[in-house]
């Protein structure tokens, strides 16, 4: 019985320890995961929905912590000097998603790349920003044509427009 009970022991260590390893190479802060989009961790979950702004999207992890539910955006590349805007909006469409859809106003979110984090705080100034270009996109939308929004050789080599886009860097 002793046998059995040291063996046990040792096999909670090792997925604890597997288990910590795991969040870690993932970016995530410690909490519990309520929602991921990764099948490395169960059934991936069903979209976030905000009807009167259209809005959807799938948080690659959402960790409640504290009372408060934290989105985790997980890149594969390594970190710039400081995160994309795209990236920062991206994050602030999830805080919005989790605002609307769990009744619970994130104060920050984290943007995870391969070698740093960013938490990035979700203010009324974020929010209305992204509210305006919600509205922007939108705009454009109806357009025949929209010009290229940014400067970025490396943005335009991995855009699935690339072969019909007269703008395009390099």
């Amino acid at each position: 019985m002793l046998y059995i009970s040291l063996a046990l022991l040792i096999f909670a260590i090792f997925f604890f320890w597997q288990s910590n390893r795991q969040r870690k190479e993932a970016g995530l802060p410690g909490g519990r995961v309520i929602y991921t989009d990764t099948r490395g961790w169960g059934e991936v979950e069903k979209p976030l929905f905000y009807a009167a702004l259209g809005l959807t999207g799938k948080p690659d992890y959402l960790i409640e912590k504290s009372g408060q539910i934290i989105p985790v955006e997980v890149k594969s590349g390594r970190a710039p000097e400081a995160p994309y805007d795209s990236h920062i909006y991206q994050l602030a469409s999830y805080c919005l998603l989790v605002e609307k859809t769990y009744g619970n106003r994130p104060s920050y979110g984290i943007i995870h790349y391969e070698n740093r984090d960013f938490a990035i705080e979700y203010t009324k100034e974020l929010e209305s920003a992204l509210i305006e270009l919600l509205a922007d996109m939108r705009v454009d939308e109806g357009k025949k044509d929209v010009a290229r929004s940014h400067d970025q050789p490396s943005r335009c080599k991995r855009c699935g427009f690339r072969h019909v886009c007269d703008q395009k860097l390099a």
